[in-house]
């Protein structure tokens, strides 16, 4: 017999959250964007999945503010580059070095640049049960940002 929970568990980790097929980003990394909201101009420093689809980390001044595909508006145009560019890419399935108990295997929901570092974002805990087995549970502590020493290419 099989051990569902740990199928279960491993499944968890690679199925993509947003479905069958990637959705595009509105703007890329690093793409210079107009928010509605605070009537300013940033850049985009960072994208991660949530439940309502691509939420992007914009760059203004001093200030990083968190927004959705409706608050922005694309320029085109992207920021001068001193930085690599990003090890991994969104929905690429990586290997968690440090992934405890569960299965290693985890898929890139979200990239960052967080003080000139390129930091990538998995799911490090998968979901609770509920005793009953009717209510799955998750946290928004469940996603870790972790750097590309952290992450290996998984080979196929």
């Amino acid at each position: 017999m099989t051990n569902l929970v740990h199928d279960l568990e491993q499944c968890w980790y690679i199925s993509p959250p947003w479905g069958p097929r990637i959705p595009p980003l509105l703007v890329s990394l690093l793409e210079r964007v107009y928010v509605k909201r605070v009537k300013a101009f940033g850049y985009c420093c960072g994208v991660e999945w949530s439940q309502q689809g691509w939420k992007y980390e914009i760059a203004t001044g001093n200030d990083n503010i968190t927004v959705l595909r409706h608050e922005l508006i694309g320029t085109g145009n992207l920021q001068p580059v001193t930085k690599e560019k990003p090890v991994f890419r969104l929905g690429e399935l990586v290997e968690f070095r440090f992934h405890g108990d569960g299965p290693p295997i985890r898929i890139v929901q979200g990239i960052h640049l967080i003080t000139d570092c390129w930091f990538y974002s998995v799911e490090w805990m998968s979901p609770g049960i509920s005793e009953k087995g009717d209510e799955v549970f998750t946290s928004r502590d469940s996603i870790a940002r972790v750097t590309d020493y952290d992450l290996e290419r998984v080979r196929l």
